[in-house]
């Protein structure tokens, strides 16, 4: 089946069940381009709790659907690929995360990156998002900030912040395998080119780039450019709404064999289709108890201003 027609299938079972279409920024250009909604995965989940829809399609990684799940406990969220996960995300459980904050004792605020499990979230204080990591820390009422699960994007908070800082050793592959020696090779090809990276990489790397951002943060920045070259330093994915927010720029890769996250690339339209003609599989859920605590740390991170 071509794509015109698997994505005329799609819509019009998401128009029989009251859908909305969410596809994250690292997803298959073709899902981002048929996707009622694209961004960064909170952002799409709290984008979904303003919309009438009774059915959530998120097209990213599970986390992202217990996000949409936590947050609109009222909606049926259809994961298409159910092997599609966050092996960051998995470093940490629930057990482990306890066990810390036993260890830690009192004085502590644990800070989750939203990368992260429901039961994970649910045993935090606070969540954060690469954008507003920084902002979260200063705000806390606690000198003292245990981060989970990311190591670099904490590393990145320490950086800016006057709190003391610690962390969970985990990473995203994708960003943590990203070298200072790649972005060397990269600028000496390319001397010319300014260069983002994602917070999520390594302080060797983020020290070295003209700009870190967020995906969101790249997309807004890029978007303000005259035109030249900027290589960009975070997973492939993002090179779509790049080029599309503006073609005058050319954006090119800083190490490409690296920046895929094969779990992101693991949902396609006949995924899709299948998964809308499966409900009932593809359906997550998050139990209430858990929901509800994760829900806690989420609105606290959302109630805090924004710059």
């Amino acid at each position: 089946m071509n794509q015109t027609k698997l994505v005329a299938d799609i819509k019009a079972l998401l128009k029989e069940h009251h859908g909305l279409w969410l596809a994250h920024n690292y997803q298959r250009a073709e899902i981002q381009d048929a996707a009622d909604l694209t961004g960064d995965s909170l952002a799409l989940s709290i984008a979904a709790t303003r919309r009438p829809a009774e059915l959530i399609l998120f097209c990213g990684v599970h986390f992202m659907a217990e996000s949409a799940a936590i947050l609109s406990p009222e909606k049926q969220v259809v994961l298409p690929h159910l092997n599609a996960g966050c092996p960051m995300a998995d470093m940490i459980d629930a057990a482990q995360l306890r066990a810390k904050k036993a260890e830690l004792g009192d004085g502590w605020t644990v800070v989750t990156y939203v990368n992260s499990s429901a039961a994970v979230k649910a045993e935090s204080d606070v969540c954060c998002t690469s954008a507003n990591a920084a902002r979260v820390a200063d705000t806390v009422a606690t000198d003292n900030l245990y981060f989970v699960p990311d190591q670099n994007l904490a590393q990145y908070v320490a950086a800016r912040t006057t709190k003391h800082v610690e962390w969970w050793p985990g990473y995203c592959h994708v960003h943590h395998h990203l070298r200072a020696e790649h972005l060397r090779e990269a600028r000496a090809k390319y001397p010319d080119a300014l260069v983002v990276v994602h917070p999520e990489c390594r302080p060797e790397v983020t020290a070295l780039a003209d700009r870190t951002a967020s995906t969101s943060g790249m997309l807004k920045w890029a978007a303000t450019l005259p035109g030249g070259r900027v290589l960009v330093g975070t997973e492939i994915g993002l090179l779509h709404p790049l080029r599309r927010a503006n073609p005058r720029v050319e954006f090119i890769p800083l190490a490409p064999d690296i920046q895929i996250c094969g779990d992101m690339k693991l949902t396609t339209l006949e995924n899709i289709l299948e998964a809308l003609h499966r409900l009932d599989r593809h359906t997550i859920t998050v139990e209430e108890s858990v929901r509800v605590r994760a829900r806690r740390a989420l609105d606290r991170m959302i109630a805090i201003p924004a710059e």
